[in-house]
């Protein structure tokens, strides 16, 4: 090509040089739509998919990508500048691509359309899409966690409800644990990262200052703590993993009667503790000394930046997020709507346990969107663990872990 532009061209290379661009441009233009699903396969999106071509002409490439992989896979996409058109952007992750210039600002297309109003959306999953009051994402699913227990031992025991104050808890689960030997009464979770946050947040901790310094060490979360602590030491709680799974901890005789988790173990409890059905129930999780706000989680839907097809991404986007729709996808994966008038269904509305979680995101936050709180997350279960395990003071294993966060957001 070089040669034949140094010595002139013909009139008929010129043609042929126009036609090869024309048919470039026309095979880019007619490429499919690519989307980036994570999760293991892509059954529980595809129909909602094959619908939105079939009603728009939009053809979509659906690339399913392991959760596990995910953060990596976005990674090396950004480095390369070459990423999907649209891509589910796990909540925890937004800060990070947003502040890597991943993630196209998707404000004005959002004022466009009646179905893209963040009122539309629980205020902690638009929490995770917006950042110096610019939007880049539209919330997909959401995940929140509950108070599940066994109503028939928590009833042998005084509570013919689920516990509503933190007092209530401590004392029941107390009372349970006094059953007899390795009995327990709730499962204080060390493997979870947003455990000890979410209960210093009901005792009023904002985590951080406006300035974004950890407060870790200040009484709210100390002494929130605290009372985990005093739970696990009276023996009401293991103070490791039993390594027991759902039917031998909540089924049978209720090893753990009560814990506080997502509505990913909805179908785990009905397909493997069978011999509690009718048994046991879920409730919004007890007040705190300031509130009851539990974690709000999920996925996002965004525009990656060196997308070319924009508008039919915002399509896609604008589709997947009708309530109709992400019904639809609650059904076939469990995946809990962003979209608040899709809870007004009677595929919510008549259940008892999934709409107490409709009624807890009514009162959830996500954790603080920085780019590395999962590594602060990480730090925290060290301290944690030698709390409880060696015994180690929490205004110590706090201070500690305000300098560690310091220094790893340096």
């Amino acid at each position: 090509m070089k040669k034949f532009i140094l010595i002139g061209v013909t009139a008929l290379a010129a043609l042929g040089i126009m036609s090869g661009c024309s048919s470039s441009n026309k095979k880019e233009a007619s490429s499919p739509l690519t989307f980036w699903y994570m999760g293991d396969g892509d059954q529980g999106v595809k129909p909602i998919i094959d619908k939105f071509t079939k009603e728009t002409g939009v053809a979509v490439k659906i690339q399913s990508i392991p959760w596990s992989a995910s953060r990596d896979k976005l990674l090396t996409a950004v480095a390369a500048k070459n990423g999907p058109d649209v891509a589910q952007i796990g909540t925890s992750f937004m800060s990070e691509f947003v502040d890597a210039g991943a993630l196209t600002d998707i404000s004005d297309d959002v004022k466009k359309t009646d179905v893209l109003k963040p009122t539309n959306f629980f205020d902690g999953s638009v929490a995770t899409t917006k950042f110096d009051n610019k939007y880049y994402a539209v919330p997909w699913y959401t995940e929140t966690r509950a108070l599940y227990y066994r109503t028939d031992l928590l009833n042998s025991v005084g509570y013919p409800q689920a516990p509503k104050t933190w007092e209530e808890l401590a004392d029941a689960a107390k009372k349970l644990a006094n059953r007899g030997d390795n009995m327990y009464g709730i499962n204080i979770d060390g493997a979870e990262p947003t455990f000890g946050f979410m209960f210093a947040r009901q005792n009023g901790s904002t985590l951080f200052d406006k300035q974004n310094k950890p407060l870790f060490n200040q009484p709210e979360m100390v002494n929130a703590l605290k009372y985990l602590e005093d739970i696990v030491k009276s023996g009401a709680s293991p103070k490791t993993n039993l390594g027991l799974d759902i039917s031998q901890s909540f089924g049978g005789k209720g090893i753990v009667p009560m814990f506080i988790s997502g509505p990913w173990m909805i179908s785990g409890i009905n397909e493997n503790a069978t011999d509690i059905k009718g048994k046991w129930a879920v409730a919004e999780l007890p007040k705190g000394p300031v509130n009851g706000e539990s974690v709000t989680g999920g996925a996002n839907l965004a525009v990656f930046s060196s997308s070319k097809k924009k508008a039919d991404s915002m399509k896609l986007i604008e589709y997947l997020s009708k309530k109709e729709n992400q019904t639809a996808f609650f059904k076939s994966t469990n995946s809990l709507p962003t979209n608040k008038a899709a809870w007004q269904s009677e595929t919510f509305t008549k259940d008892p346990i999934i709409s107490v979680f409709g009624k807890q995101l009514e009162h959830s936050q996500p954790m603080p969107l920085l780019k590395k709180w999962d590594e602060t997350t990480q730090l925290y279960m060290k301290q944690w663990e030698q709390v409880i395990s060696k015994g180690k003071d929490i205004k110590k294993a706090m201070t500690e872990l305000d300098d560690d966060t310091i220094k790893l957001n340096k």
